[in-house]
């Protein structure tokens, strides 16, 4: 079966500033360099790129080591002579048809630059993309739609640009409609509708449309929590049910987790990791944003406040990785001045999920006090984990909270889960058993 989508040595850059070389005879030559002879562009300064890359650079996957680099070659946000920079450089990928692919980056890794080069919005500088079907794509808030049209003019329009037929496009009009839910606004021009009617429209014509790939940027942001739910969905069965290819990008993680099978990592430009979506989000989070806080300590003095907060081993010693059958202790200094404050943790995982609060309100002392807290062995599984720490009175004022203070990691030893070969097993081990009966 040929992919859906097959990228080969695809680059975007793009000029700072002034669009253009400055004369026609600089613009011809770049022209012939780059696009008749596939040479190098010609008025690009070498070594004064805003990222550096080589041909063979290679992304990381499942099986295989973390190429080494040079730090001092990714300057992507450095502040450069050239004037040029490279939005992506060498992505090379195939997507198979039906796969459902989250794409996650931090801002300004390519994320949106490749969505737009597949949606046909932008050319690449090099390279080249082959496509297996119909595309459709929600890149932002109004893509496609004209102020002056009403909500039903610009669905018809939009199946008109992807090739369909007036009888295609009416036969799925009540049905996009009622998904978008503008029933009242329909015939309304789309200069007056909200941000979020707009987006839900969109993603509406978008996902009902039948493409054979549909392209969806991290519009759903836009959209209420009720919508992103529906819109999820409707992306599950457009491609479980129609077996139809989903790109989706997205800083929301637990969506990309939930909606994908597979992922992407883009970093500087470059495709830095592809794998499971687990894998993948394990790794953009451990490796590409990395660790928050190991260890949190403040100078500044005051009442009810948190001093310091460090994760130690059994034997009191720092530690920042632990074995899933060791225990973790969490020490906390603070100053308490009034009876009625509690001293609250909260562990949560690195989807910001909290999985447990423990909360110290038996205190009888006042003044500089010292707190341990005890995580229990095999209580945690394989992962990163972050703790909030807060002071405060119960249903009334905060004093202080802090957010994500501590990191540590577990590494899950053998147990009776491995068997299983599950890369996602969960977060906490339950202490029970099966019994037969």
């Amino acid at each position: 079966m040929k992919p859906s989508i097959k990228i080969e040595n695809l680059s975007k850059q793009y000029r700072l500033g002034v669009v253009g070389t400055g004369t026609l005879s600089h613009d011809l030559k770049r022209w012939w360099t780059t696009s008749i002879r596939g040479k190098e562009d010609p008025y690009l300064k070498i070594g004064e790129t805003n990222v550096i890359a080589t041909r063979n650079s290679k992304p990381e996957t499942q099986n295989s080591k973390p190429e080494t680099r040079n730090p001092k070659l990714e300057t992507r946000n450095s502040k450069l002579e050239s004037q040029y920079v490279w939005a992506l450089k060498d992505i090379n990928l195939e997507i198979e048809q039906g796969d459902v692919v989250g794409i996650i980056g931090k801002n300004g890794a390519g994320k949106s630059t490749l969505l737009k080069i597949l949606s046909r919005v932008t050319k690449p500088t090099t390279g080249s993309i082959k496509y297996n079907g119909r595309i459709a794509s929600l890149l932002e808030v109004g893509t496609g739609f004209h102020p002056e049209m009403t909500g039903r003019e610009n669905i018809y329009m939009n199946g008109a640009i992807m090739g369909m037929t007036k009888a295609e496009i009416t036969s799925k009009l009540d049905e996009i409609i009622a998904f978008a839910g503008v029933e009242r606004y329909i015939d309304t021009p789309t200069k007056r509708y909200s941000s979020g009617m707009t987006v839900r429209l969109g993603f509406s014509i978008a996902a009902h449309l039948e493409p054979d790939i549909l392209v969806v940027d991290e519009v759903l942001a836009v959209g209420d929590a009720e919508f992103q739910k529906k819109a999820i969905g409707k992306m599950q069965d457009v491609s479980k049910g129609g077996g139809r290819t989903v790109l989706f990008v997205s800083h929301n993680m637990a969506a990309v987790e939930q909606l994908c099978g597979r992922g992407i990592v883009l970093k500087d430009g470059e495709v830095s990791f592809v794998g499971d979506a687990g894998d993948v989000i394990n790794h953009y989070l451990n490796k590409v944003v990395g660790q928050k806080i190991k260890t949190y300590t403040t100078d500044v003095k005051g009442e009810n406040k948190i001093l310091k907060a460090q994760v130690l081993d059994s034997k009191h010693q720092p530690k920042q990785s632990f074995m899933s059958d060791e225990d973790i202790l969490l020490k906390v200094e603070f100053n308490r001045q009034y009876s009625s404050v509690c001293l609250g943790a909260a562990i949560k995982d690195l989807r910001e999920n909290k999985i447990t609060t423990k909360v110290l309100d038996s205190i009888t002392e006042l003044g500089d006090l010292t707190a341990i807290l005890t995580i229990p062995r095999d209580f945690l599984l394989n992962g990163a984990y972050y703790i909030d720490l807060a002071l405060f009175i119960k249903n009334g004022l905060v004093y202080e909270y802090l957010s994500s203070v501590c990191s540590f990691n577990v590494v899950d030893v053998a147990s009776e889960l491995a068997i299983y070969g599950e890369v996602n097993t969960g977060v906490v081990n339950m202490k029970t058993q099966w019994q037969l009966v």
